[in-house]
This record gives C-alpha cells, sequence and structure tokens, in this order.
C-alpha cells in the first residue's frame, strides 16, 4: 500500500513544473510579439521620416522654438545699445536690450569668443530698420530671425536660403545646429 502514495507524490510535482514552464513560454512569447511589433512602428516611423526628410528643407531656426532640449538653456545676455534708426532725418532711436539663449555652458563660452562680432551685425541690423518697422510685431519677429541669422555666421551659418537651395546638389540635407537657439528682448524702446 505503501507504493501507490509515493506514485502519487512523484506524478503531482511534474504536473506543477509544466504550468510554469507553460507560463513562462507564454510570457517570452508575449515580450517577443511586443518587442517585435515595437521594433516595426518606430522602424516604420523613423523610414518615412528619413523618406520626408530627403525632399524638403529643414526650417529656418525661429526665435525661442525647439525640441525638448538635453539640458537647460543658458543665457547670455548683451549690453542694452542704442541705435539710430533708418527714419528720414535720423532723429530716431531705438535702445533695444538682447538676450541670446545658447544651447549649454560649453556653447554659452564659445558665444562669448565671438560676441563683439554678433553685436556689430546685430547693431547693423537695427540701424538698417525704421521707427515703423521695429514698432509692429511682424518687424520685431523679422528683427529676430535677422539676428539668429548673424549669430550664426561666425559659426558657419547665415547663407540664404536661396543660394543654399540652388547650390544643393544632394538629396540629403544635414541639420547643422548652431549654439545660439534663440533670441530675446529684455528692453525695446524706440523713441
Amino acid at each position: 500500500m505503501s507504493a501507490k502514495p509515493e506514485a502519487a507524490d512523484a506524478a503531482k510535482p511534474p504536473a506543477k513544473s509544466k504550468k510554469m514552464l507553460i507560463i513562462i513560454i507564454a510570457a517570452v512569447l508575449v515580450l517577443v510579439l511586443g518587442g517585435g511589433g515595437a521594433f516595426f512602428f518606430i522602424s516604420k516611423k523613423h523610414a518615412a521620416a528619413e523618406e520626408g526628410g530627403e525632399e524638403a528643407a529643414p526650417p529656418p531656426p525661429k526665435a525661442a522654438a525647439h525640441a525638448t532640449p538635453k539640458t537647460p538653456p543658458v543665457y547670455l545676455p548683451m549690453d542694452s545699445m542704442v541705435v539710430n534708426l533708418a527714419d528720414p532725418g535720423g532723429e530716431r532711436v531705438a535702445q533695444v536690450g538682447i538676450t541670446l539663449e545658447v544651447i549649454d555652458t560649453k556653447a554659452s563660452d564659445t558665444v562669448k569668443a565671438y560676441l563683439p562680432t554678433i553685436r556689430s551685425s546685430v547693431l547693423m541690423l537695427i540701424s538698417q530698420r525704421t521707427a515703423d518697422e521695429l514698432l509692429k510685431a511682424e518687424g520685431k519677429d523679422k528683427l529676430v530671425e535677422d539676428i539668429l541669422k548673424a549669430a550664426s555666421v561666425p559659426f558657419g551659418g547665415g547663407e540664404d536660403e536661396d543660394e543654399s537651395s540652388s547650390k544643393k546638389k544632394k538629396k540629403r540635407v544635414v541639420q547643422v545646429e548652431y549654439p545660439v537657439t534663440g533670441v530675446l528682448f529684455s528692453s525695446f524702446i524706440v523713441q
């Protein structure tokens, strides 16, 4: 009689291990299918982005509009500038305070080395504007775009879009990231 209980006990553990093996196989299968689906989705999205990137040129840089940065931006204030405007008679002036937004502290040090060149370019840009242009929101937006271009010149940027599209022979456009990513006005007075 003692032989029957031993045979029953021996049969129970293999049933538990078979159930456990089935559960483990099912879990691994779910993980593999989920990973494969995620890979397929991401590769499809990446291929679509590459395909769209071959034909279209990158948009021009915008003020204070950038993708989520890896580190918080660093702000580099410039001294306030008083500039004679291009109005007839030369009696109108603008007092403008500008703060440059740069990628990180390393980029800030690089931009500081070129700050006199950038400041001179900004003074020239403002002096070419009239008071009416600078008092309108569109005029300020255009000035920000022009300052961003001028701030990228010391780093190899600032080329006009018309020139770059006529020179472009490659299908792929390389997106270059310049250290100055935004222009902020800390003061803006037109008299």
